[in-house]
Protein backbone atom coordinates (compact mmCIF):
# COMPACT_ATOMS: atom_id res chain seq x y z
CA UNK A 1 0.00 0.00 0.00
CA UNK A 2 1.41 3.17 -0.85
CA UNK A 3 -1.09 6.17 -0.69
CA UNK A 4 -0.02 9.59 -0.25
CA UNK A 5 -1.26 11.64 2.44
CA UNK A 6 -2.29 8.77 4.48
CA UNK A 7 -1.22 8.40 8.50
CA UNK A 8 1.84 6.95 9.34
CA UNK A 9 0.25 5.00 11.77
CA UNK A 10 -2.04 3.08 8.87
CA UNK A 11 1.01 1.09 7.37
CA UNK A 12 1.64 -0.32 11.33
CA UNK A 13 -1.69 -1.53 11.07
CA UNK A 14 -2.23 -5.46 10.10
CA UNK A 15 -6.02 -5.59 8.47
CA UNK A 16 -8.60 -8.35 11.28
CA UNK A 17 -8.56 -11.50 9.46
CA UNK A 18 -12.10 -12.73 10.50
CA UNK A 19 -13.04 -16.54 10.01
CA UNK A 20 -14.32 -18.01 6.91
CA UNK A 21 -17.97 -17.38 5.69
CA UNK A 22 -20.25 -19.92 4.84
CA UNK A 23 -20.73 -18.38 1.71
CA UNK A 24 -16.67 -18.15 0.57
CA UNK A 25 -16.64 -22.09 1.51
CA UNK A 26 -19.71 -23.04 -0.86
CA UNK A 27 -17.85 -20.79 -3.71
CA UNK A 28 -14.21 -22.14 -3.31
CA UNK A 29 -15.18 -25.28 -2.67
CA UNK A 30 -18.42 -26.19 -4.29
CA UNK A 31 -19.79 -27.99 -0.80
CA UNK A 32 -23.77 -27.98 0.07
CA UNK A 33 -23.57 -28.11 3.40
CA UNK A 34 -21.45 -26.29 5.66
CA UNK A 35 -21.39 -25.78 9.54
CA UNK A 36 -19.38 -22.63 10.50
CA UNK A 37 -17.79 -23.46 13.78
CA UNK A 38 -15.12 -20.45 13.15
CA UNK A 39 -16.01 -16.66 14.50
CA UNK A 40 -18.13 -17.96 17.98
CA UNK A 41 -21.39 -16.99 16.67
CA UNK A 42 -24.28 -18.35 18.50
CA UNK A 43 -26.25 -20.80 16.39
CA UNK A 44 -29.58 -20.50 18.41
CA UNK A 45 -30.16 -16.88 17.71
CA UNK A 46 -31.72 -14.31 17.05
CA UNK A 47 -34.44 -15.51 19.54
CA UNK A 48 -38.32 -15.16 18.57
CA UNK A 49 -39.36 -12.33 20.41
CA UNK A 50 -36.04 -10.25 19.52
CA UNK A 51 -37.07 -11.19 15.96
CA UNK A 52 -40.34 -10.10 15.83
CA UNK A 53 -39.33 -7.03 17.48
CA UNK A 54 -36.24 -5.76 14.81
CA UNK A 55 -39.14 -6.90 11.95
CA UNK A 56 -41.55 -3.90 13.65
CA UNK A 57 -38.45 -1.60 13.79
CA UNK A 58 -37.87 -2.02 10.02
CA UNK A 59 -40.16 0.65 9.10
CA UNK A 60 -38.95 3.40 10.62
CA UNK A 61 -35.19 2.86 8.87
CA UNK A 62 -35.88 5.89 7.33
CA UNK A 63 -35.34 8.06 10.50
CA UNK A 64 -32.57 8.11 12.78
CA UNK A 65 -32.38 6.21 16.39
CA UNK A 66 -33.36 7.67 19.42
CA UNK A 67 -29.22 9.69 20.35
CA UNK A 68 -29.70 8.86 24.19
CA UNK A 69 -30.42 5.61 23.52
CA UNK A 70 -32.63 5.35 26.71
CA UNK A 71 -34.40 2.13 26.91
CA UNK A 72 -31.95 0.26 25.73
CA UNK A 73 -29.66 1.86 29.03
CA UNK A 74 -32.59 1.02 30.99
CA UNK A 75 -32.73 -2.22 30.36
CA UNK A 76 -29.04 -2.57 30.93
CA UNK A 77 -28.59 -0.82 33.87
CA UNK A 78 -31.78 -2.79 35.53
CA UNK A 79 -29.79 -6.01 34.45
CA UNK A 80 -26.71 -4.37 36.43
CA UNK A 81 -28.18 -2.56 38.73
CA UNK A 82 -26.76 0.62 37.81
CA UNK A 83 -27.92 3.91 36.20
CA UNK A 84 -28.13 4.76 32.60
CA UNK A 85 -25.28 7.84 33.63
CA UNK A 86 -22.79 4.49 33.79
CA UNK A 87 -23.86 2.76 30.31
CA UNK A 88 -22.54 4.08 26.65
CA UNK A 89 -23.44 1.76 23.57
CA UNK A 90 -21.89 1.05 20.76
CA UNK A 91 -21.87 -0.59 16.78
CA UNK A 92 -20.69 -3.72 18.32
CA UNK A 93 -17.70 -4.40 21.32
CA UNK A 94 -15.73 -3.80 18.31
CA UNK A 95 -17.36 -0.20 17.92
CA UNK A 96 -16.86 0.46 21.75
CA UNK A 97 -12.79 -0.58 21.68
CA UNK A 98 -11.89 1.80 18.76
CA UNK A 99 -14.22 4.48 20.78
CA UNK A 100 -11.77 3.55 23.78
CA UNK A 101 -8.61 3.74 21.41
CA UNK A 102 -9.33 6.87 20.46
CA UNK A 103 -10.40 8.38 23.95
CA UNK A 104 -7.28 7.85 25.45
CA UNK A 105 -4.19 7.02 23.20
CA UNK A 106 -1.79 9.48 21.85
CA UNK A 107 1.62 9.47 20.17
CA UNK A 108 4.42 7.60 22.46
CA UNK A 109 1.56 6.54 25.11
CA UNK A 110 2.52 2.89 26.33
CA UNK A 111 -0.38 -0.15 25.78
CA UNK A 112 -0.58 -3.27 27.86
CA UNK A 113 -1.81 -6.42 26.13
CA UNK A 114 -1.33 -10.07 26.77
CA UNK A 115 0.68 -11.43 23.42
CA UNK A 116 -2.11 -14.60 23.01
CA UNK A 117 -5.45 -12.54 23.21
CA UNK A 118 -8.26 -10.71 20.39
CA UNK A 119 -5.78 -9.02 17.78
CA UNK A 120 -8.00 -5.79 17.74
CA UNK A 121 -6.22 -4.57 20.93
CA UNK A 122 -3.12 -4.58 19.27
CA UNK A 123 -4.13 -3.19 15.83
CA UNK A 124 -6.28 -0.27 17.41
CA UNK A 125 -3.61 1.20 19.70
CA UNK A 126 -1.04 0.35 16.94
CA UNK A 127 -3.30 2.99 14.77
CA UNK A 128 -3.52 5.89 17.28
CA UNK A 129 0.23 5.80 17.62
CA UNK A 130 0.02 3.60 21.35
CA UNK A 131 3.51 2.11 21.49
CA UNK A 132 2.59 -1.88 22.56
CA UNK A 133 3.94 -3.89 25.24
CA UNK A 134 2.93 -7.58 25.36
CA UNK A 135 2.89 -10.09 27.93
CA UNK A 136 3.02 -13.71 27.56
CA UNK A 137 -0.11 -15.76 28.93
CA UNK A 138 1.04 -17.89 31.83
CA UNK A 139 1.82 -21.79 31.18
CA UNK A 140 -1.53 -22.50 32.56
CA UNK A 141 -2.41 -20.47 29.29
CA UNK A 142 -4.03 -18.09 31.41
CA UNK A 143 -3.60 -13.78 31.31
CA UNK A 144 -0.18 -12.88 33.62
CA UNK A 145 -1.47 -10.04 35.49
CA UNK A 146 1.46 -10.10 38.09
CA UNK A 147 3.49 -9.55 34.51
CA UNK A 148 1.82 -6.67 33.05
CA UNK A 149 1.47 -5.13 36.96
CA UNK A 150 4.72 -4.69 36.95
CA UNK A 151 5.47 -3.87 33.08
CA UNK A 152 3.17 -0.70 34.14
CA UNK A 153 5.31 2.76 33.52
CA UNK A 154 4.52 6.22 34.14
CA UNK A 155 3.72 6.38 30.20
CA UNK A 156 0.77 3.37 30.42
CA UNK A 157 -2.33 4.89 29.83
CA UNK A 158 -4.25 1.42 28.50
CA UNK A 159 -4.18 -2.34 30.03
CA UNK A 160 -6.36 -4.27 27.52
CA UNK A 161 -7.78 -7.29 29.14
CA UNK A 162 -10.10 -10.30 27.51
CA UNK A 163 -11.86 -12.24 30.40
CA UNK A 164 -13.02 -15.22 29.61
CA UNK A 165 -9.69 -14.64 26.94
CA UNK A 166 -10.23 -15.58 23.08
CA UNK A 167 -9.03 -17.64 21.97
CA UNK A 168 -7.94 -19.74 25.28
CA UNK A 169 -11.27 -19.58 26.80
CA UNK A 170 -9.57 -18.95 30.64
CA UNK A 171 -10.20 -16.62 33.23
CA UNK A 172 -7.80 -14.81 35.23
CA UNK A 173 -6.57 -15.10 38.79
CA UNK A 174 -8.97 -12.93 40.91
CA UNK A 175 -6.11 -12.02 43.53
CA UNK A 176 -4.30 -10.64 40.81
CA UNK A 177 -6.62 -8.85 39.35
CA UNK A 178 -7.78 -7.22 42.50
CA UNK A 179 -3.76 -6.40 43.24
CA UNK A 180 -3.25 -4.57 39.27
CA UNK A 181 -6.49 -2.54 39.89
CA UNK A 182 -4.96 -0.98 43.19
CA UNK A 183 -1.67 -0.58 41.84
CA UNK A 184 -2.87 1.51 38.81
CA UNK A 185 -1.58 4.96 38.84
CA UNK A 186 -4.10 8.31 37.99
CA UNK A 187 -3.58 7.79 34.49
CA UNK A 188 -3.69 4.07 33.62
CA UNK A 189 -6.67 2.20 32.69
CA UNK A 190 -8.02 -1.16 32.58
CA UNK A 191 -10.92 -2.25 29.51
CA UNK A 192 -12.16 -5.33 30.66
CA UNK A 193 -13.31 -6.98 27.79
CA UNK A 194 -16.14 -9.34 28.47
CA UNK A 195 -17.30 -10.63 25.44
CA UNK A 196 -17.68 -14.08 26.68
CA UNK A 197 -18.69 -13.61 30.31
CA UNK A 198 -22.47 -14.59 30.19
CA UNK A 199 -20.89 -18.16 29.65
CA UNK A 200 -18.70 -18.27 32.08
CA UNK A 201 -20.13 -18.66 36.24
CA UNK A 202 -20.60 -15.75 38.03
CA UNK A 203 -18.21 -17.01 40.49
CA UNK A 204 -14.90 -16.69 38.98
CA UNK A 205 -15.34 -13.39 37.20
CA UNK A 206 -14.58 -9.67 39.00
CA UNK A 207 -16.99 -7.80 40.36
CA UNK A 208 -16.03 -5.06 37.70
CA UNK A 209 -19.76 -3.21 38.73
CA UNK A 210 -18.62 -3.17 42.04
CA UNK A 211 -15.11 -1.56 41.11
CA UNK A 212 -16.46 0.87 38.72
CA UNK A 213 -18.85 1.91 41.77
CA UNK A 214 -15.96 2.29 44.15
CA UNK A 215 -14.35 4.56 41.73
CA UNK A 216 -11.40 1.97 40.40
CA UNK A 217 -9.79 3.14 36.53
CA UNK A 218 -11.79 0.52 35.00
CA UNK A 219 -14.26 0.07 32.03
CA UNK A 220 -16.12 -3.32 31.35
CA UNK A 221 -17.29 -3.65 27.70
CA UNK A 222 -19.53 -6.38 26.37
CA UNK A 223 -21.83 -7.43 23.68
CA UNK A 224 -25.44 -8.85 22.50
CA UNK A 225 -23.06 -10.85 19.74
CA UNK A 226 -22.37 -14.04 21.51
CA UNK A 227 -24.47 -15.51 24.31
CA UNK A 228 -27.84 -12.75 23.03
CA UNK A 229 -27.11 -13.90 19.33
CA UNK A 230 -27.20 -11.02 17.07
CA UNK A 231 -23.58 -10.82 15.84
CA UNK A 232 -24.91 -9.53 12.61
CA UNK A 233 -26.91 -6.71 14.28
CA UNK A 234 -23.58 -5.04 15.96
CA UNK A 235 -24.76 -4.20 19.23
CA UNK A 236 -22.39 -3.56 22.20
CA UNK A 237 -21.92 -1.39 25.05
CA UNK A 238 -19.71 -0.23 28.33
CA UNK A 239 -20.18 0.23 31.66
CA UNK A 240 -17.88 3.06 33.38
CA UNK A 241 -18.50 5.72 36.05
CA UNK A 242 -20.22 8.68 34.45
CA UNK A 243 -17.83 10.88 33.92
CA UNK A 244 -15.97 8.16 31.46
CA UNK A 245 -19.39 7.95 29.77
CA UNK A 246 -19.50 11.57 29.02
CA UNK A 247 -16.05 10.99 27.49
CA UNK A 248 -17.12 8.25 25.51
CA UNK A 249 -19.73 9.53 24.30
CA UNK A 250 -18.09 12.47 22.84
CA UNK A 251 -15.89 10.82 20.82
CA UNK A 252 -18.21 8.48 19.97
CA UNK A 253 -20.05 8.35 16.58
CA UNK A 254 -23.36 9.95 17.05
CA UNK A 255 -25.99 7.34 16.36
CA UNK A 256 -23.51 5.00 16.38
CA UNK A 257 -26.24 2.07 16.99
CA UNK A 258 -29.44 0.99 14.49
CA UNK A 259 -32.87 1.15 15.33
CA UNK A 260 -33.26 -2.49 14.51
CA UNK A 261 -30.09 -3.61 16.53
CA UNK A 262 -31.67 -1.64 19.72
CA UNK A 263 -34.73 -3.27 18.64
CA UNK A 264 -33.45 -7.02 19.19
CA UNK A 265 -31.50 -5.93 22.02
CA UNK A 266 -34.16 -4.78 24.69
CA UNK A 267 -36.28 -7.28 23.26
CA UNK A 268 -33.65 -10.55 24.11
CA UNK A 269 -33.51 -8.81 27.32
CA UNK A 270 -36.73 -8.31 28.09
CA UNK A 271 -39.02 -10.98 26.25
CA UNK A 272 -36.51 -13.72 25.51
CA UNK A 273 -35.18 -15.13 28.86
CA UNK A 274 -36.31 -18.84 28.86
CA UNK A 275 -34.91 -18.67 25.18
CA UNK A 276 -31.51 -17.07 26.61
CA UNK A 277 -31.39 -19.44 29.16
CA UNK A 278 -32.18 -22.53 27.27
CA UNK A 279 -29.69 -21.29 24.49
CA UNK A 280 -26.95 -21.17 27.51
CA UNK A 281 -27.50 -24.73 28.84
CA UNK A 282 -27.41 -26.14 25.34
CA UNK A 283 -23.87 -24.71 24.68
CA UNK A 284 -22.72 -25.52 28.19
CA UNK A 285 -23.99 -29.11 27.62
CA UNK A 286 -21.99 -29.65 23.93
CA UNK A 287 -19.20 -27.75 25.72
CA UNK A 288 -18.89 -30.65 27.77
CA UNK A 289 -19.20 -33.28 25.63
CA UNK A 290 -16.68 -31.63 23.04
CA UNK A 291 -14.33 -31.83 25.67
CA UNK A 292 -15.02 -34.58 26.97
CA UNK A 293 -14.66 -36.49 23.39
CA UNK A 294 -11.62 -34.37 22.16
CA UNK A 295 -10.05 -35.64 25.31
CA UNK A 296 -11.07 -39.13 24.86
CA UNK A 297 -8.78 -38.77 21.56
CA UNK A 298 -6.01 -38.23 23.79
CA UNK A 299 -5.79 -34.05 22.91
CA UNK A 300 -4.95 -30.97 25.88
CA UNK A 301 -7.91 -29.41 25.93
CA UNK A 302 -8.33 -26.18 27.79
CA UNK A 303 -10.81 -25.30 30.86
CA UNK A 304 -13.23 -23.32 28.70
CA UNK A 305 -15.11 -20.55 29.78
CA UNK A 306 -16.52 -19.29 26.71
CA UNK A 307 -18.90 -20.88 24.03
CA UNK A 308 -15.76 -22.17 21.84
CA UNK A 309 -13.24 -24.83 23.25
CA UNK A 310 -9.55 -24.65 22.26
CA UNK A 311 -7.21 -27.61 22.45
CA UNK A 312 -3.80 -28.54 21.47
CA UNK A 313 -2.67 -31.49 18.86
CA UNK A 314 0.82 -32.57 17.82
CA UNK A 315 -0.26 -31.26 13.88
CA UNK A 316 -0.20 -28.84 11.91
CA UNK A 317 -3.05 -26.52 12.79
CA UNK A 318 -3.99 -24.90 10.04
CA UNK A 319 -3.25 -28.11 7.95
CA UNK A 320 -6.16 -29.58 9.98
CA UNK A 321 -8.37 -26.18 9.56
CA UNK A 322 -7.51 -26.86 5.73
CA UNK A 323 -8.64 -30.28 5.94
CA UNK A 324 -12.01 -29.69 7.66
CA UNK A 325 -12.78 -27.30 5.73
CA UNK A 326 -12.39 -28.87 2.41
CA UNK A 327 -15.15 -31.48 4.23
CA UNK A 328 -17.27 -28.57 4.55
CA UNK A 329 -16.65 -27.54 8.83
CA UNK A 330 -15.08 -23.94 9.39
CA UNK A 331 -12.98 -23.80 12.45
CA UNK A 332 -10.06 -22.01 13.33
CA UNK A 333 -6.53 -22.77 13.86
CA UNK A 334 -4.59 -20.71 16.03
CA UNK A 335 -1.15 -20.00 14.62
CA UNK A 336 -1.86 -16.12 14.68
CA UNK A 337 -1.88 -16.41 18.26
CA UNK A 338 1.52 -18.51 18.41
CA UNK A 339 0.16 -21.88 18.82
CA UNK A 340 1.12 -22.87 15.70
CA UNK A 341 -1.01 -26.54 17.20
CA UNK A 342 -4.04 -25.32 18.24
CA UNK A 343 -7.70 -25.06 17.17
CA UNK A 344 -10.75 -23.44 18.33
CA UNK A 345 -13.83 -24.43 17.42
CA UNK A 346 -17.06 -23.05 18.40
CA UNK A 347 -19.70 -24.87 20.10
CA UNK A 348 -22.77 -25.12 17.92
CA UNK A 349 -26.00 -27.00 18.03
CA UNK A 350 -25.53 -30.65 19.15
CA UNK A 351 -25.95 -31.72 15.52
CA UNK A 352 -23.12 -28.94 14.68
CA UNK A 353 -20.56 -30.54 17.37
CA UNK A 354 -21.66 -34.42 16.13
CA UNK A 355 -20.46 -33.16 12.35
CA UNK A 356 -17.31 -31.40 13.45
CA UNK A 357 -16.21 -34.36 15.96
CA UNK A 358 -17.35 -37.19 13.13
CA UNK A 359 -14.85 -34.87 10.46
CA UNK A 360 -12.32 -34.55 12.91
CA UNK A 361 -11.67 -37.95 13.60
CA UNK A 362 -11.18 -39.11 9.95
CA UNK A 363 -9.31 -36.12 9.44
CA UNK A 364 -6.59 -36.77 12.19
CA UNK A 365 -6.92 -40.79 11.37
CA UNK A 366 -5.41 -39.23 7.64
CA UNK A 367 -2.84 -37.44 9.54
CA UNK A 368 -1.68 -40.79 11.67
CA UNK A 369 -1.49 -42.45 7.96
CA UNK A 370 0.47 -39.77 6.41
CA UNK A 371 3.08 -40.02 9.87
CA UNK A 372 3.08 -43.63 9.41
CA UNK A 373 4.27 -43.26 5.77
CA UNK A 374 7.03 -40.56 6.32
Amino acid sequence: MDIKGLRKAVYTVNPYVPGKTIGEVQREYALDNIIKLGSNENPYGPFPNAIKAMERELKSLNTYPDTNFNEIKEVIGEKFGVDTSYIAVSHGSGGMLQTLAKTFIEDGDEVLIPLETYGLYKEISKLMGGVIKQIPLKSDYTLDLDGIRNAITDKTKLIWLCNPNNPTGTVFNLEAYNLLLDSLPAHTWVVLDEAYAEFANEEILPDAIGDIVREKNIIMVRTFSKAYGLAGARMGYAIARPEMIKAIDTVSEPFNASCVALAGAISTLNEDRENYEECLRNIKRDRERMILELEKMGFKVLDTHTNFVFFQTPYDGAKIAQELLMMGVIVRSCEAWEYPNAIRVTVGTREEVDEFLNSFRKVIHLQDDESRIS
